[in-house]
């Protein structure tokens, strides 16, 4: 493998340079000299000779012996996710609910006590509730600002882990990383964040003393609604332990998809600052509209952890979510009056998405369960593309106006 001396991350001043150039050189030279890294779509690597393959299984030499443990193009995307995460290790993997259960599985014994955050992904918190209990895993849920909370659980029980999203999902409550990561430490309690809404052009969690961070690559990595992944990013010592296992699951990402995210991360300090812009003009737009009865968004002074967010968020994300006055189907008509927003689930890609959380994701449950999670009929959560503002800001207009 080349010398990665001269290709250091220090050597950039910028995550926008970052997200151009580390990594890439690792994948040069495999076949050609060409700019793009190549796309390896072998499933499996042959050794010249047997005492090449011993050298492998000895740790002599560094190569790739099965796509199920990652490929050069896979390889590449890691280098740069790590490079722009501040991580020793990252791994991919096929989605970020993929990554999210890999990484529980891995970490968090049989028997085991997790504590999580009421406001976060429904999918998160059925895996949660639903299958760690059968290993004997157990679970707490606080509010994302319950400091008292937190420190209850830790002395009370020996929490494994302290997982949670942040900014959250529907509602983009932060928790405060650096506050929760010094209680944990103190505990030997692992503290992993989701980061996903926030990308780590916006958030910087390993810095800020997470153990771990988790991003559903799907999101603004990718950015384009058209790949499937995530990934994990932390030390050397902990990713290892959640690859042992990965390496058993599968749940391996293919090197056209890793392509994909590699082209995409290319301008995602672009798209982000879009993404931030957009979505902070109109937060502000709809807060003062007489339609709109509650707006959620971290950069807003009304967001109740606006101060956390000012301290460790350079921007605050692409997605607003906010309460129509009326009904349900108010809110339906609504969404259906909007010319420009697909009607759909996810978030962070070039195009604006727009979903009725009651509809979309809690369609299933009775609206009594729907609103112990704060799910009203008239709740809407918006991901802001890359669209011009100002014709986003005339839809959006003439749909609450309608």
């Amino acid at each position: 493998m080349e010398d990665m001396s001269d290709l250091k991350p220090s050597f950039f001043s910028s995550d926008g340079s970052l997200t151009v150039h580390a990594g890439e050189r690792l994948g040069r030279d495999i076949v050609t000299n060409s700019i793009t890294t190549p796309v390896v779509n072998t499933t499996t690597y042959f050794f010249k000779k047997t005492s090449e393959l011993i050298d492998f299984k000895e740790k002599r030499i560094a190569c790739h012996e099965y796509a199920r443990y990652g490929s050069p193009t896979t390889m590449v995307l890691e280098e740069k996710i790590s490079a722009l995460e501040g991580a020793e290790s990252t791994l991919v993997m096929a989605s970020g609910m993929c990554a999210n259960t890999v990484m529980l599985l891995a970490l968090v014994p049989k028997g085991g006590h997790i504590v999580t955050t009421s406001d976060c992904y429904k999918e998160t918190r059925t895996f949660m509730e639903t299958f760690l209990p059968k290993l004997g895993i157990t679970v707490t849920v606080i509010d994302s600002a319950d400091i008292t909370g937190l420190k209850a659980v830790v002395n009370k029980h020996e929490v494994s882990m302290f997982f949670t999203e942040s900014p959250t999902n529907p509602f983009l409550r932060c928790v405060d990383i650096e506050l929760v990561s010094q209680i944990c430490r103190k505990r030997g309690t692992l503290v992993c964040i989701d980061g996903t809404l926030a990308t780590p052009l916006n958030q910087k969690a390993l810095a800020l003393g997470a153990d771990l961070v988790l991003q559903s690559a799907t999101k603004y990595f990718g950015g384009h609604n058209d790949v499937l992944a995530g990934c994990i990013s932390g030390s050397m010592k902990l990713v290892s332990e959640i690859r042992k296992l990965h390496h058993v699951l599968g749940g391996t990402l293919n090197s056209n998809a890793a392509y994909l995210l590699i082209r995409g991360m290319k301008t995602m300090h672009l798209r982000v600052q879009q993404h931030n812009s957009t979505a902070l003009r109109m937060a502000h737009v709809l807060e003062a509209h007489p339609n709109v009865s509650r707006v959620y968004y971290p950069g807003l002074p009304s967001h109740p952890e606006h101060h956390i967010a000012k301290r460790q968020m350079t921007g605050f994300g692409g997605v607003v979510t906010f309460e129509v006055a009326g009904d349900l189907s108010t809110t339906i008509k609504f969404i259906d009056s909007l010319k420009i927003p697909y009607i759909a689930t996810s978030f962070g890609g070039c195009e604006s998405i727009v979903d009725q959380p009651a509809v979309m994701s809690y369609w299933d449950l009775p609206q009594e369960e729907r609103l112990k999670y704060g799910i009203k009929d008239t709740l809407v959560r918006f991901s802001f593309g890359v669209e011009d503002f100002e014709d986003l800001k005339a839809d959006i207009l003439q749909a609450l106006d309608s």
